[in-house]
């Protein structure tokens, strides 16, 4: 059963963390192998140039996260809805734990529906509000995607792209909407029937007796167009503004490119970094996707090296501190929960 504490234990079970631990070595091993291949000092000097840079590109990061958070937010229903703050504050701590701990993307949206129940959210509410976060904001990647691919045909004369792309999109389209019918038909239920027959216990019986609560808070969110449509939308401003990022890191690096190469390299990049979710933050993968795009655009190893590493600056400089804050929002979760259950003792 996963869990989340002070500590970060636990996040996951013990198979799927042997898997995230193998893909964070694998994922090493590319990195460092890259490195040495373009040789260490060359790609230094090359992030080198970006200097302060660095800092504006993890300040820059924080529109697209916001929106994303605004995207979140909209889908959650008014009676049980916290603050902006605190859910900017869950997908802050979120993409943190996603990007700097081997969780295999799982550990974030735990902590993240954690963090809206300690605020008042009830349990099925906030559960319900994560799933659909994620199933929503792979519409708008896909669509992210495709203007990626259309950038480089127009860029590259690449036109013969276009019909496997779009039969490539259909096909993901259709399997999301799939996904979407099976979340409205009650797919959380006919996960929980089989393990109840089985005789769940402990808290694998209390996830499995509310299966039917979040089947039916997700089937409220989705009926809600208004919440899905603005959520949508917030998704795809986020990713279109993410581009800023790639254009700014090699304006920094001195390499500046049109945004339509830049559309070109974040989309393609975000699309691999979602398909190697077994690799913590696609350490490796990222890189090599980087230096292959790169090459197309006619940036050197070096400086597509740099580019990608500056991304993995901005995350250190902004995930660190979402780790650090975890901790302290969990502790603040542990101390008021037993302050409220001495005050209950007492009284009684």
């Amino acid at each position: 059963m996963v869990r989340c504490g002070p500590c970060g234990a636990a996040l996951m079970p013990a198979r799927a963390r042997r898997l995230a631990r193998f893909g964070l070595l694998a994922g090493l091993a590319l990195l460092t192998g890259l490195l040495a291949w373009r040789g260490f000092a060359d790609v230094g000097r090359a992030l080198a140039t970006a200097g302060t840079g660095l800092i504006v590109l993890a300040l820059y990061h924080l529109v697209p996260l916001g929106l994303d958070a605004l995207g979140w937010h909209a889908l959650l229903p008014a009676g049980a809805r916290a603050s902006r703050r605190r859910v900017a504050l869950a997908r802050w701590i979120g993409e943190s734990v996603n990007t700097l701990l081997p969780v295999i993307q799982i550990g974030g949206p735990v902590v993240r529906t954690r963090i809206l129940i300690q605020a008042g959210v009830p349990v099925a509410t906030a559960a319900a509000s994560v799933v659909v976060d994620l199933t929503l904001i792979i519409l708008p990647q896909i669509l992210f995607t495709v203007l990626g691919i259309v950038a480089l045909a127009s860029l590259l004369g690449g036109q013969s792209l276009v019909v496997p792309a779009a039969v490539g999109t259909v096909l993901m389209a259709g399997s999301v909407a799939g996904f979407i019918a099976l979340q409205r038909r009650g797919l959380f239920g006919a996960i929980a029937r089989p393990l109840q027959k089985l005789g769940a216990s402990g808290a694998m019986a209390e996830v499995v007796a509310n299966a039917g609560e979040l089947d039916a808070r997700v089937r409220e969110i989705y009926a809600n167009r208004r919440a899905t449509g603005a959520a949508v939308g917030a998704h795809l401003a986020s990713w279109v503004a993410g581009t800023g990022e790639v254009w700014l890191s090699l304006h920094f690096l001195g390499y500046p490119v049109s945004l339509p190469a830049a559309l070109l390299l974040e989309s393609l990049v975000q699309a691999v970094r979602a398909a190697a979710f077994v690799v913590p933050g696609a350490l490796g993968v990222q890189e090599g996707v980087v230096v292959l795009l790169g090459a197309t655009l006619g940036l050197s190893p070096d400086t597509a090296l740099a580019l990608s590493l500056s991304k993995r600056c901005r995350e250190l400089l902004l995930g660190v501190p979402g780790l650090v804050v975890w901790q302290v929002v969990e502790a603040r979760g542990m101390i008021s929960g037993s302050t409220v259950q001495g005050r209950g003792e007492a009284e009684a």
